[in-house]
């Protein structure tokens, strides 16, 4: 060794979320647009997953499109501009092109040059994911202000003959704005990965396309197994989190789970013993199931409508295909 010494980029101690946004497919899809095919009524789904409609883009709007729309509002909550962005963290299981990542053009679009862009793909837990690597970063002094986007447009994966999810799915993105913090605003991650891989996915393989299979890949799950896992295993990650943060169920202010279905968060309630003060999002009733980008879309949605205020106390907890999932309290923007 030459006996040189590396020098190491200055620590920041802490940091928050600075500003949070969201936009929502603008086509709204009742029950009874997806009852048909799929044999079943409006009756059946609201009871089934609490859901009234589900938000879905049009063919001319695509995934970067919401994704940025998105990213400008968290921006502009945030007060800041694209250029003012070191790494952009985009988090989604329905982007086509394999390269460049969709990442690296949404920081073009808004003019965050020379931000390090990347993609990651952890389904429902993505946003929750990218919250954790956003504070990682700007903590280790990597980088000053990250935005992070959980950005789905579910409904190019759909086949409206499926009973398991695609009736469950809708479209939009939400981004929020990480920065540095003069208190902690980010409580440590409890992430992890519990096998049952096969419990949602893809139909079948893109290769299959290459073969010669002309049947596109659509999405699907075993609702029993992943409803079972949701109900008696992430109120356990969820409380590990509070744990972690030293944060009690009464001290918490909101709670915003992954909007898969009313009644895992129903049951999540109830295992967590929150208590009745406790603002829940519930965006999926409107929304639908929109994978990565459901926190922050219900986020967004209970700050723009009053429910939960700058300075609150949210438990947030992203769980899905893989089956994967990631749980933080943050101090909400």
């Amino acid at each position: 060794m030459s006996g040189a010494v590396l020098r190491q980029t200055p620590v920041t101690p802490y940091s928050r979320i600075l500003g949070i946004g969201g936009v929502r497919g603008e086509n709204v899809v009742t029950n009874d647009d997806v009852a048909g095919p799929i044999n079943s009524s409006d009756e059946w789904i609201r009871q089934r997953t609490g859901i009234v409609t589900r938000r879905r883009a049009g063919a001319d709007v695509d995934l970067v499109d919401l994704a940025e729309g998105a990213a400008r509002e968290a921006l502009a909550a945030a007060r800041l501009q694209g250029e003012d962005i070191d790494t952009v963290i985009l988090s989604t299981v329905t982007y086509f092109e394999q390269t460049p990542a969709a990442s690296a053009v949404i920081a073009d679009r808004l003019g965050a040059k020379p931000a390090a862009a990347y993609d990651i793909s952890a389904a429902c837990a993505g946003y929750c994911y990218g919250i954790a690597q956003a504070d990682a970063l700007v903590r280790s002094g990597q980088a000053k202000y990250v935005l992070v986007i959980g950005a789905e447009k579910m409904s190019d994966f759909i086949d409206p003959t499926d009973r398991t999810i695609s009736f469950l799915l809708g479209d939009g993105a939400g981004a929020a704005v990480v920065g540095p913090s003069d208190f902690p605003g980010i409580g440590p991650t409890i992430w992890g990965s519990a096998g049952q891989a096969s419990a949602i996915g893809q139909t079948h393989s893109w290769l299959d396309l290459k073969k010669g299979d002309t049947s596109f890949p659509t999405l699907r799950q075993d609702g029993q197994t992943v409803f079972k896992w949701a109900v008696w295993q992430m109120a356990l990650i969820a409380q590990k989190a509070m744990d972690a943060a030293g944060v009690t169920a009464d001290q918490v202010d909101v709670f915003v789970p992954h909007q898969a279905n009313m009644r895992i968060i129903d049951q999540m309630i109830k295992q967590l013993k929150l208590p009745d003060h406790v603002v829940v999002g519930r965006d999926i009733a409107e929304t639908g199931n929109t994978s990565a980008a459901s926190i922050p879309l219900a986020t967004e949605r209970l700050l723009r409508e009053g429910q939960a205020k700058s300075g609150d106390i949210c438990l947030q907890i992203g769980f899905g295909a893989g089956l994967v999932y990631a749980a933080q309290v943050v101090v909400l923007p």
